[in-house]
């Protein structure tokens, strides 16, 4: 098993270090355009081995030739934002990236499943699925896990109970018009309205939409990367251990949902094959127009591109 992950910025080395330290591959390649950036990350995560315990070997590089045969590669490439900015505000700038990446995927991985982190996030993956013409079963992107994560963390400090317990779903874009679902949301098997009023969720709804943002305002200089990097994690995980994991990721909708051309954030079933299923749930009138909504803005930036 061979892992890339392309990006050596905070997202990409930090998901390389999680990758490392849970064993998850043979090889972890991190590939980066400035050169000794990926080398010296890799070599300095490598050199913790002894001390971590885990054998997968870590290396460096500024040439996709060293990347060839990947498993599986996981794109964290591309310009992060700053305050004041959105998600939607690099769309530009990240596609030009995004695209060449995915050229040089294409032809160096052609077997390869591709994980997209980089923003706007729904956008990009339809980026690499176009660019690199791979099925939309092996690109899909890390979205839902990180939003779930923060809206199940903001929960769990609200009631001070276990994050452990915490069972959550959100739905739609990794942007401002995600869609988090309280009704598909328990403490320890307890329904989320029966422990928390109306008012207090709309408070922690709001704040998951606006998770990413409040971490750059307090960064300045840069945006979030533990979770994303976890989350990530996970979903790698689940495609190496072929875990079938239910898992809430942004996928290509070919009528899922009464959704067609778009990648949205639902639940799928993640395994060695990728998107092994989209899990559709039964949602109200009121979701399904908020779910809607959501994709007709990924729709929207995609209209924009130039590929």
């Amino acid at each position: 098993m061979k892992i890339t992950v392309i990006g050596a910025g905070n997202v990409g080395a930090t998901t390389a270090c999680d990758l490392v330290k849970k064993d998850l591959a043979n090889e972890v390649m991190i590939l980066d355009i400035i050169e000794g950036i990926p080398q010296g990350k890799a070599l300095d995560l490598w050199e913790s081995a002894p001390i971590e315990g885990f054998d997968t070997r870590c290396s460096g590089t500024n040439n996709y030739e060293d990347t060839v045969n990947s498993d599986i590669v996981v794109v964290t490439a591309g310009l992060p934002r700053k305050p004041g900015m959105s998600r939607d505000d690099l769309l530009e700038a990240n596609t030009a990236i995004v695209k060449s990446v995915s050229e040089n995927i294409r032809r160096t991985s052609p077997k390869a499943i591709v994980i997209v982190v980089s923003n706007p996030l729904d956008v990009m993956a339809y980026v690499v699925l176009k660019v690199t013409g791979f099925k939309a079963q092996r690109v899909f992107g890390m979205a839902g896990i990180l939003d779930t994560a923060r809206f199940r963390s903001f929960i769990a400090l609200e009631l001070g109970v276990s994050v452990r317990d915490i069972s959550a779903m959100v739905l739609g874009g990794h942007g401002d018009s995600m869609v988090p679902l309280p009704r598909y949301t328990t403490v320890a098997g307890v329904p989320l309205a029966e422990v928390m009023d109306q008012a207090t969720m709309d408070r922690l709804i709001q704040r998951t939409r606006d998770g990413g943002a409040e971490i750059v305002k307090y960064l300045k200089t840069g945006s979030a990367y533990y979770a994303p990097a976890a989350a990530v994690t996970e979903m790698v995980e689940a495609v190496v251990k072929n875990k079938k994991r239910i898992l809430p990721c942004s996928c290509y909708l070919d009528g899922e949902y009464g959704l067609k051309g778009v990648y949205v954030g639902v639940p799928a079933k993640l395994g060695q094959l990728g998107v092994e299923e989209i899990i559709e749930l039964r949602l109200t009138a009121e979701e399904k127009s908020a779910l809607e909504k959501s994709a007709q803005d990924v729709k929207a930036n995609i209209a924009k591109l130039k590929l």
